[in-house]
């Protein structure tokens, strides 16, 4: 796709990207996808500095191809949590009755907390999902002078200058028209147009709604679309309501790559397109999350989750519980609206191969009808 501006300004063959999805977009994955002639992105919301500049370093012996990393942003993360909710108290004070409302479910379940035992590493002390835990991350990806970097959410605007002295291409993620506006001024190189069909942190508004008018609103910014597209039939589409390329995730958590746990990758194969739900229950923020026992424990709750960060304290510990002991009922994981047309596990560089061949066939085909 030579004449493709998203192909062109990011070095790629194929305007394809694997979406920077936490903790399953690793450097395997990220590189495996590169390698393919698109873009892999490295999940790293989750990552402390220390581990984002071993992920870089792997994914740099792994691939000499273009890759990027996404984290989360500090005004992604609302001060103080909304006052609309938990009867305007403050979350921190809410936090140890939810902990134990939480080890109270652990117990119910049978999950037994996980004690570690690795060393400790100097930023442990960071906060999880703080706007400290998030400036230092993006010290690193500015001190490593990563290739590609992605705001999962909020503005990258503070980091523009420092980020484009050292030649990284800069894309955000966005949900709605109104933060088209904001990240276009910002200078970034290219746009997301994530909808509601996406798996994780999506927006209210369908991607094929959002999309166009993310387009519209970009400012000539080339935008990728994002948010159930699951094979070539679903790039082509976007295509056509106005993107230049497509951001995936879904598609790839079932590759030999993804690091998740098997009994996830299990939970994609079985589910169904009416399979998710949209859940605070695990970051405090609004995700689509396969349907599962700690959902709905929160559906049936008089209680709202409380907002980012503190839920992660919450679940933090039924989750690193579920997972030890595979309960694929109780985290089987994010994912999008288009996990029903994944059939198997398979390696990346074939899930490639066949949305690179669905989205040539689907342009083609859709080019004859007006022959």
């Amino acid at each position: 796709m030579k004449n493709n501006r998203i192909c062109k300004t990011f070095g790629i063959e194929y305007p394809i990207f694997l979406a920077g999805m936490g903790g399953a977009a690793c450097p395997k994955l990220a590189a495996a996808v590169s390698n393919a002639g698109g873009l892999g992105v490295l999940g790293a919301a989750a990552c402390t500095p220390s581990q984002m500049r071993r992920w870089i370093k792997e994914t740099r012996e792994l691939t000499d191809k273009p890759f990027g990393i996404d984290t989360l942003l500090p005004m992604s993360v609302r001060g103080g949590g909304n006052l609309k909710q938990n009867d305007g108290k403050d979350p921190a004070k809410l936090l140890v009755q939810y902990q134990n409302m939480a080890k109270e479910f652990m117990n119910e379940h049978g999950l037994k907390m996980v004690e570690h035992d690795r060393q400790p590493e100097e930023d442990d002390n960071l906060a999880f999902f703080t706007k400290e835990f998030f400036e230092a991350q993006m010290e690193v990806v500015i001190e490593e002078k990563v290739p590609v970097y992605a705001a999962g959410l909020g503005n990258p605007a503070p980091w523009m200058e420092r980020l484009k002295a050292n030649g990284t291409k800069v894309m955000t993620v966005v949900g709605a028209v109104r933060h088209t506006v904001k990240v276009s001024s910002a200078g970034v190189d290219a746009i997301v147009a994530q909808g509601h069909d996406a798996g994780g942190h999506n927006s209210p508004v369908g991607s094929m709604a959002l999309i166009p008018q993310v387009v519209d609103a970009a400012n000539g910014i080339p935008v990728l679309g994002a948010g159930g597209i699951t094979d070539g039939r679903g790039i082509a589409a976007a295509f056509m309501l106005g993107a230049e390329g497509a951001w995936i995730g879904s598609a790839f958590l079932a590759s030999e790559e993804a690091d998740i746990f098997d009994h996830q990758k299990q939970a994609i194969i079985d589910a169904t397109e009416e399979g998710t739900v949209i859940s605070r229950s695990i970051t405090g923020k609004p995700a689509r999350i396969i349907r599962s026992v700690w959902t709905d424990f929160w559906e049936r709750s008089e209680l709202d989750p409380l907002p980012m960060p503190f839920q992660s304290g919450v679940a933090g510990p039924v989750i690193e519980s579920a997972n030890k002991d595979n309960r694929q009922d109780i985290n089987p994981g994010f994912a999008g609206q288009g996990i029903g047309m994944i059939k198997s596990v398979r390696p990346a560089e074939e899930i490639m191969a066949d949305l690179i061949e669905g989205m040539e066939k689907s342009l083609k085909d859709s080019a004859r009808i007006y022959d």
